[in-house]
């Protein structure tokens, strides 16, 4: 480590437990390379995240975090890569993503006006019922090899402080952790409800996350080809003729859901 990241590493320390945590740890990371924003998201199950942490403006803040949190975050491959499917440590959002992510619609519709470079993400697990993702943005070039050594070097500070900070976050919670009934199954489920066969669901759902015909046919058992008519069909069935109109289909599911009474949760 330089030991002119020793004040920063103190700094984190001392701040353990206290508000200034998240600014710290920022602070510490821009010490090693330069990058334009820091966002730190709770992951809950599948719940709505929790907006730990941001330094955005408030024009981007919007985008970033308020719209985000409006039902986004179901298809973003950090919060998919929290359910449990990715290792612990740093990854650049490339390393995690479906296959068709950049040519998806959570792509198209949402990620692509965030103009963003390039995304890197600590992914922490902090109890079985909490992971977080400190998120470093960079809007007008890739981080490079080195600077992502550099990084993961440091990954054993943020683990720890993270993982001390949040320990309690989202813990005995049962109506936060479970949502009663998890929000991404409830969007899913209200697209084309009692239109759509359980396969035809589960294809939107893939497509949807930007996996490939190819990709989707690998996961169901099923050929390529036979992808490609279940989403004829889905189109069809939707009155709806593009992925884009699919997207706008799952964003409206996600309100409707999140009107509901609990009691029919």
């Amino acid at each position: 480590m330089k030991l002119e990241w020793g004040a920063d590493v103190a700094q984190i320390i001392n701040s353990i437990g206290k508000p200034t945590l998240p600014q710290n740890i920022s602070k510490l990371l821009r010490n090693i390379v330069e990058f334009d924003h820091t966002v730190i998201f709770g992951y809950v199950g599948t719940s709505r995240p929790l907006a730990l942490f941001n330094d955005f403006p408030d024009d981007r803040r919007r985008l970033h975090v308020d719209e985000y949190l409006e039902g986004p975050y179901l298809l973003d491959p950090f919060f998919l890569a929290s359910t449990g499917s990715v290792a612990p440590g740093l990854w650049r959002m490339s390393e995690i993503a479906p296959d068709r992510f950049y040519q998806g619609e959570y792509f198209r519709n949402y990620y692509a006006q965030t103009g963003l470079a390039e995304e890197v993400g600590y992914l922490i697990d902090v109890h079985e019922n909490l992971s977080i993702v400190v998120s470093l943005m960079r809007r007008t070039r890739r981080f490079s090899k080195a600077e992502i050594k550099a990084l993961r070097g440091v990954w054993p500070i943020i683990e720890a402080a993270c993982r001390r900070n949040w320990h309690t976050t989202a813990q005995g919670d049962d109506r936060t952790v479970l949502g009663l009934e998890k929000s991404v199954e409830r969007a899913f489920l209200s697209i084309g409800q009692g239109v759509l066969t359980p396969r035809e669901r589960e294809v939107v759902e893939h497509t949807l996350r930007g996996n490939s015909a190819d990709a989707i046919g690998k996961m169901l058992g099923i050929a390529s080809g036979t992808v490609r008519i279940h989403r004829k069909n889905i189109y069809s069935k939707l009155r709806i003729s593009s992925q884009g109109e699919l997207f706008s289909e799952f964003l409206s599911a996600i309100t409707q859901s999140q009107l509901l009474p609990d009691a029919k949760r």
